[in-house]
């Protein structure tokens, strides 16, 4: 990752910022930020009235097959991606329920299922290929609440906008300007970095990476969720936003910590819609701060020198002292034609601490494309590309180096075989065909060259099956 790509995404999206006119926001707000292709179906009504109340419900269900077969490997370490051929699957069930409690105030939950085996139990990769394994914790189906949270709508002066009737989200009328109020449990994926093009795993790009910026550790629990509360103040065609949500109890655990004034995760984020020739587009600047008992990578480096520990998770010894961590990121994206549309994200955090939430990276950039078939007649079929670099700092680079091991990552094998440090480098493309009404089926191929940061293994061609349905 280089300074000079950086500075060409900031200089690209600043500029269609500047140089754009103003563009009436999309409707949206709070956590309806779930992609969608639903439509209506006869009979089956999403949306009533139930002792009184407005209330709706939705589903979905999704299975995602991938497949990699042997790969060059010069050694392997304890956290490596297996070099031998592998298949790995996840299948999850959503349901979205939701009632309007008074004019402007809502309550969703969200039951989830999940099973699957994710290729070398998560590990030995950045930018992890599924973005439903990080749920999945074997072939038994486990049972749990994604979400369960309350929404308050402010409405102030300004124009008025339809909220259709879709997942977590019951038809509702509001003002273009207006403050929501998100409390309870949510991903802070469902508020933060919202994308048209590149957002949900289920129906969009696979890769961690095209979720969010994958160099961006927001706080949440092994599944991707957590509990918190989130503001959000929409005037006009700006949006600003604000949470605080719990961390984990350890990094990367499933139960949270529930002092959140004690350890938690903050962020903020300014965005501004806009439109080019009548085509909408948006750029927006996050950032976000973690507080919680987290190793430093200098101390687990020089844990590892003095104890001779390599080869071994060293950052679990050294977690000593309440440390901060910290990044900054930037989104871009815009509609070239009704059709097409391209985005670009590129994030850095400061690589001093080891991961709290997400994964292994401290600076990623990615950019890509998305467009419907509508210039092939199949107006409901989908197609993206997209490319991304991640990296690592020096100080988490120079623990793997001297043989220390991640979470997520490790290659250490012996003292000659450290980590050969390459920047991870990633392409995705995919095609999605709707099937039936509300039912598609997809493939997706993703090239992966330096798997972990490490030049002496892969390159990783993976491809990848998907049905998804929903109501």
């Amino acid at each position: 990752m280089t300074h000079k790509l950086y500075l060409l995404l900031l200089f690209s999206v600043l500029s269609a910022f500047w140089g754009s006119s103003a563009h009436a926001q999309k409707a949206g707000s709070g956590s309806d930020q779930i992609a969608s292709f639903a439509s209506p179906i006869d009979d089956l009504p999403t949306e009533g009235m139930l002792f009184g109340l407005p209330v709706n419900i939705h589903g979905q269900t999704t299975y995602i097959n991938q497949r990699y077969n042997n790969f060059t490997s010069s050694y392997s370490g304890m956290n490596s991606l297996s070099a031998e051929r592998a298949m790995s699957y996840t299948w999850s069930g959503t349901l979205f329920f939701g009632a309007r409690l008074a004019p402007n105030t809502d309550i969703y939950f969200n039951p989830e299922v999940v099973s699957g085996v994710p290729f070398s139990d998560l590990s030995g990769l950045g930018g992890f290929t599924n973005g439903e394994a990080t749920k999945a914790n074997g072939a038994q189906a486990k049972f749990y609440s994604a979400r369960a949270f309350v929404r308050q709508t402010i409405n102030q002066e300004g124009d008025k906008v339809v909220l259709e009737n879709e997942a977590n989200q019951i038809t509702q009328t509001v003002s273009s300007n207006r403050v929501v109020l998100t409390g309870g449990q949510f991903s802070t994926l469902d508020i933060f970095d919202d994308s048209r093009y590149a957002k949900d795993p289920r129906i969009q790009f696979m890769n961690w990476g095209n979720m969010t910026y994958l160099a961006y550790d927001y706080a949440a629990d092994a599944r991707g969720y957590s509990w918190g509360l989130a503001g959000e103040w929409y005037l006009d065609n700006w949006v600003m936003r604000a949470s605080r949500m719990l961390a984990p109890k350890s990094p990367n655990g499933r139960d949270l910590n529930w002092q959140i004034f004690n350890t938690y995760g903050d962020q903020v984020e300014v965005e501004r819609q806009h439109n080019i020739a009548d085509l909408p587009g948006k750029v927006s600047v996050l950032a976000y701060r973690n507080k919680m008992m987290l190793a430093r990578f200098q101390d687990a480096t020089n844990y590892v020198l003095q104890n001779n520990a390599q080869g071994t998770q060293a950052i679990n010894n050294v977690r000593n002292n309440m440390q901060y961590k910290t990044g900054v990121g930037i989104h871009g994206e815009q509609a070239l034609t009704k059709d097409l549309g391209i985005y670009g994200r590129a994030f850095t955090s400061d690589g001093h601490t080891e991961t709290m939430s997400f994964t292994e990276a401290d600076n990623s950039i990615s950019i890509g494309l998305g467009m419907n078939g509508t210039s092939w007649k199949r107006p409901k079929d989908s197609i993206g590309i997209s490319a991304m670099q991640n990296g690592l700092s020096s100080y988490r680079r120079g623990y793997l180096q001297a043989g220390g091991v991640s979470y997520f990552i490790g290659d250490y094998a012996s003292p000659s075989q450290t980590i050969s440090y390459s920047p991870e480098r990633i392409g995705e493309v995919y095609y999605n065909a709707t099937v039936v009404k509300n039912v598609l089926a997809g493939l997706n191929y993703q090239h992966i060259i330096n798997p972990a940061y490490n030049s002496a293994r892969g390159p990783v061609n993976i491809v990848s099956f998907r049905i998804h349905a929903e109501f």
